[in-house]
C-alpha cells in the first residue's frame, strides 16, 4: 500500500490513516479532468486588465500598448485584453507577414483588428529578411541535406512524437517540390542549427518593428505567449520572447480559448488550428515542438505541475503511463535546455543603484 501511495505523489502526514490516504488518492484521481482548467473568465479578464492599466501608469510610464497580431488565438486575445484595458484608441496592431507566411495570416489579422476597432499597420518584413540574407541562408542550410532544394520549394522542420518514440528526438526536414514531390531527410546538427538560427531572423525583425512603433508613440510592447509556450521555451530570445508585459503567460492555452470566447474573438480565429506560421509548409505546433495537441499537452503540464500521477493522467487521456512519463520527462528536458532563454543579462557584480 505504501508504494501505491508514493506513486501518486499525494503528500500526506505520516499520522493519516491508510483509509484516509486511499480516500485522498481516490478524490485526486476523480478530480482530474479537463475541468481542472476551467476558469472564471470574467474575473480573470478583470484581473488582467487592471494590472495592465497599473503597469502602464506606475511601471512603464507609457500611453498604450503594441500587439503583434498574427491571426492566431494568443495575439487575438492579447489584442482584446488590451482594448478592454485601455480602449481601442490606445492599442496599435502590427500585421507583419512575410514570404513564407500562411496565405490567410494577413486576412485573419485584419479581421481581428477591425473587429476590435484598433489602428493597424501592415509591415511586410520580406524585404528586410532579404536584406539580412535570411532566404539565402535558409535555402543553403536545407541544401546541406536536400541538394536539389531551390526556388519554388517549400519546407518545414518536424520532430518525432515523444509519445510514439523512445530515445533522442532528432529533427527532420520535410520539403515539397514545385511538382508536389515530398522528401523527408534527417537533419544533421549543423543543418538544424543553421535553419533555426536563420529562421530566428523573423521573430527578431518583428520585435525590432514593434519597438520602433512603441518608441514613436510612447507605448509599451506586449508579448503573446501562453503558459505552455512560456514554460517550455517556445519563443526566440530577443525576438517574440522580448516584451514589456506578457498578459497571458500564466494561462494554459485551453484557458486562453475560454477568454477568447468571452471576449468575442471572431469564430474564424477560435476555430483555426494552432500553427507556428514560420515555415513555408504548413506546420502544427505539435509537429515541431510539443508532444501532443495543445488540449492534451495542457493537461499533461497541469498534471506535472500539480504532482498528478502518470497513471491518473494516462487513464484520462487514454494513453499508457509510460507514454505520459515520456511527456513529463520531455517537459523537464525543455525547461532545462531553454532556461537560457528566460535569463536576463547577467552581471559580474550587482549595481546597487539600479534596481530591477
Amino acid at each position: 500500500m505504501s508504494e501505491r501511495v508514493a506513486r501518486t505523489n499525494v503528500r500526506v502526514c505520516p499520522c493519516v490513516s491508510v483509509e484516509e490516504k486511499i480516500k485522498r488518492i481516490f478524490m485526486k484521481k476523480q478530480q482530474f479532468s479537463k475541468d481542472v482548467l476551467i476558469i472564471d473568465a470574467e474575473k480573470e479578464i478583470d484581473k488582467i486588465t487592471r494590472k495592465l492599466r497599473t503597469y502602464l501608469t506606475t511601471r512603464f510610464k507609457r500611453r498604450g500598448l503594441i500587439v503583434a497580431l498574427s491571426g492566431g488565438i494568443d495575439s487575438s486575445v492579447t489584442t482584446a485584453l488590451s482594448v478592454k484595458a485601455l480602449g481601442p484608441e490606445r492599442v496599435l496592431a502590427l500585421l507583419m507577414p512575410e514570404r513564407h507566411s500562411s496565405d490567410d495570416t494577413l486576412d485573419l489579422s485584419n479581421i481581428v483588428a477591425d473587429h476590435f476597432g484598433v489602428e493597424k499597420i501592415h509591415e511586410d518584413i520580406s524585404r528586410i529578411l532579404e536584406a539580412v540574407g535570411f532566404y539565402n541562408r535558409y535555402d543553403k542550410a536545407v541544401r546541406m541535406v536536400i541538394p536539389e532544394y531551390t526556388d519554388g520549394w517549400k519546407s518545414k522542420i518536424v520532430t518525432p512524437n515523444v509519445i510514439e518514440t523512445k530515445g533522442f528526438n532528432l529533427f527532420s526536414i520535410v520539403a515539397q517540390s514545385p511538382a508536389n514531390t515530398i522528401i523527408k531527410k534527417r537533419l544533421s546538427l549543423k543543418a538544424y542549427l543553421e535553419i533555426v538560427a536563420a529562421t530566428n531572423f523573423k521573430q527578431r525583425t518583428r520585435k525590432m518593428l514593434e519597438y520602433y512603433h512603441a518608441d514613436r508613440l510612447n507605448f509599451a510592447v506586449t508579448g503573446t505567449p501562453n503558459r505552455l509556450e512560456y514554460d517550455q521555451g517556445f519563443f526566440v530570445k530577443l525576438g517574440d520572447g522580448a516584451a514589456d508585459v506578457k498578459p497571458i503567460a500564466h494561462l494554459y492555452k485551453s484557458q486562453v480559448y475560454q477568454l477568447a470566447q468571452y471576449l468575442g474573438v471572431p469564430e474564424e480565429i477560435r476555430k483555426r488550428p494552432p500553427t507556428t506560421d514560420t515555415y513555408s509548409l504548413s506546420q502544427g505546433q505539435d509537429e515541431f515542438y510539443f508532444s501532443l495537441p495543445y488540449d492534451k499537452m495542457d493537461l499533461c503540464l497541469y498534471g506535472k505541475n500539480n504532482n498528478i500521477s502518470v497513471e491518473t493522467v494516462a487513464e484520462y487521456l487514454d494513453l499508457n503511463p509510460e507514454q505520459i512519463q515520456r511527456v513529463y520527462d520531455d517537459i523537464d528536458t525543455k525547461r532545462l535546455t531553454t532556461r537560457y532563454l528566460h535569463l536576463s543579462p547577467l552581471l559580474i557584480e550587482d549595481i546597487p543603484e539600479i534596481k530591477k
